[in-house]
């Protein structure tokens, strides 16, 4: 479980006012005193659980839409295939949503109610958004990405 242990990790910041807990999915510039070893413990294993959680579903809810998408697409009639992948990626993010939607939902419901358990808005600090050094590689690779959108683009463009 490497990788739910390095997301875990990055929620977790040494701050001046001390060791920092940042839930996703709050606002960027809150964080949460953790007050014991033994609290950022239990803080760690319930965060590993939700991020578990969080993969699980959207995993298994991507395989799921896969397959079904495949299936009806195999027993469909899509008319040109100029047309097939339109539908085919129509009917994919149909099935996605109904299946990782209802799910993620009530996880991340469960979530924002049962994280209050852990932290007392007494403990609540305001942290820094992000070190300069890590914005900087978070802007280039959104430029990367949209370079690599815009290529793809235009092979597809140009491939007509």
């Amino acid at each position: 479980m490497g990788f739910i242990n390095y997301v875990v990790g990055k929620s977790f910041r040494d701050e001046k006012a001390g060791r920092v807990v940042v839930f996703s999915g709050d606002r960027r510039n809150r964080g949460y005193l953790v007050k014991s070893q033994s609290d950022e413990l239990k803080i760690k294993s319930f965060l590993k659980m939700f991020y578990f959680a969080h993969l699980s579903i959207l995993t298994l809810g991507m395989l799921v839409a896969y397959g079904w998408s495949s299936f009806i697409f195999n027993i469909g009639s899509f008319g040109r295939p100029a047309q097939h992948l339109p539908k085919v990626i129509a009917i994919f993010l149909a099935i996605y949503c109904v299946f990782v939607g209802a799910p993620y939902f009530f996880l991340w419901r469960s979530f924002k109610k049962e994280r209050q358990n852990f932290v007392s808005a007494q403990d609540e600090v305001a942290v820094s958004v992000l070190p300069a050094g890590r914005q900087i590689w978070i802007l280039v690779a959104m430029f990367a990405a949209l370079a690599l959108i815009v290529i793809a683009l235009l092979l597809l463009i140009r491939a007509k």
